[in-house]
């Protein structure tokens, strides 16, 4: 099974919009490339005060609507990167990252998938 990287962020700038990692945008996707995938954030240019989600989205089911299937809630100045678990997706997902509260701040971002 290949292993490589599906998306790759560098300093992308997130805000109150959701930002697709998959997509490099606030233009949300549904990919519908079968993969097993690990999401990895770095935010260590948080602080004090801000709170930020990291969302998952799958479909069900081929033609299914989209929604969340798992959610992370980053608050605060970190240390640590977020590496999320290994996760199967096939029928039309997305990654995204949203600000909550404080100021915008800019991540660098990765989906590493095996296929």
């Amino acid at each position: 099974m290949p292993i490589a990287e599906h998306a790759s962020r560098t300093a992308a700038t997130v805000g109150t919009t959701e930002y697709s990692i998959v997509n490099g945008s606030t233009t949300l996707a549904t990919d519908a490339t079968d993969a097993i995938i690990q999401v990895y954030v770095d935010p260590a240019n948080m602080a004090v005060g801000d709170e930020y989600v990291l969302r998952v989205y799958e479909t069900v089911r081929s033609g299914g609507t989209k929604r969340v299937v798992e959610e992370w809630t980053l608050m605060g100045a970190q240390s640590e990167a977020l590496v999320t678990p290994s996760m199967l997706v096939m029928h039309g997902w997305d990654v995204t990252l949203q600000k909550v509260a404080g100021t915008d701040r800019a991540f660098d971002l990765s989906i590493r998938k095996v296929s």
